[in-house]
């Protein structure tokens, strides 16, 4: 069986910026998939090759074994994309939006459809209105829900919940698990972190074109297994201690423990000098430490 996404090699240059250096990914079917990464990383030339608004230089991408270029029009019909900007045309509304959308890939009789879709995202008391009068928020979900009237069984999510309240960001994530659970494969860019850590059962982190992590989204953080202790003391902090501190912020100062042997040790030079310790906290790394460690560590 082939796999949702297939990226061997891909490379893409614009003028004197390699977006891309020959970057292979897999993706499975049926698994929702993170692609990380600083801004310039490459994530949306990687996201207009996979979907035909860009050539590749070299390498190849395939879309359930269909080559996005050679194979053009199957591709694009098992793809739905939701773009990182709000693209829409101010003529028309929504339901209107959607019915065009659908002709695209030359659907006729797709209202049941778009009636479930619009539903599900709380979409159907703005069915007829027009599109210039929505919000951003309802703007962005009527963007999800045009990739979603062809049943794309692959869909890709470009910064989906950018710019949009918590509500309709929990709303969306709701629709997106119960698409997953209907067999759709999803692949999500976010600078939410910590929607990638609660969604994605695996991640691949981009820097400068560059694969530099690919793992299970548990994996990434257990191999990175740092402690950080945060502690707020009733004076400035003593001149000799095992560790220094990472951030000190308003008398509150974290510490970064490569191991838990290195716990008590700082505690006990917190005693020794006769400091008390006011408030104390020992986290574990989340998946934005462990983006920050792998940033750093790629220079």
């Amino acid at each position: 069986m082939s796999a949702a996404i297939e990226i061997r090699g891909v490379a893409k240059r614009y003028g004197a910026v390699q977006a891309l250096c020959g970057v292979d990914l897999e993706i499975r079917r049926g698994e929702i998939f993170g692609l990380l990464g600083p801004n310039g990383a490459g994530k949306t030339t990687l996201i207009s090759i996979l979907a035909g608004l860009a050539r590749a230089d070299a390498g190849a991408v395939r879309v359930l074994g269909h080559d996005v270029v050679a194979d053009y029009r199957a591709a694009r019909r098992l793809l739905g994309v939701v773009p990182q900007e709000l693209v829409f045309d101010p003529f028309f509304t929504v339901r209107e939006t959607l019915a065009i959308q659908s002709g695209y890939f030359g659907l006729r009789s797709n209202g049941a459809w778009i009636d479930e879709v619009m539903r599900n995202l709380d979409l159907t008391g703005k069915a007829d209105a027009n599109m210039r009068s929505l919000s951003g928020g309802m703007k962005r979900r009527v963007l999800v829900a045009q990739a979603l009237v062809h049943r794309p069984p692959v869909i890709v999510l470009d910064e989906p919940t950018a710019g949009v309240d918590v509500e309709l960001r929990q709303g969306l994530w709701q629709f997106v698990r119960r698409l997953n659970r209907a067999g759709h494969t999803v692949v999500l860019t976010t600078h939410y972190l910590e929607e990638a850590e609660m969604l994605c059962d695996r991640i691949a982190m981009l820097k400068a074109g560059r694969v530099v992590a690919l793992d299970a989204t548990a994996n990434l953080i257990r191999r990175h297994h740092a402690l950080y202790l945060r502690v707020r003391l009733d004076g400035p902090l003593p001149d000799a201690l095992p560790a220094l501190p990472i951030t000190s912020d308003a008398g509150l100062h974290t510490f970064r423990l490569d191991h838990n042997a290195e716990l008590e040790p700082l505690l006990g030079a917190f005693r020794q000098s006769g400091r008390q310790v006011l408030e104390v906290e020992v986290a574990q790394p989340d998946l934005e430490d462990v983006f920050v460690q792998i940033m750093r560590a790629e220079g």
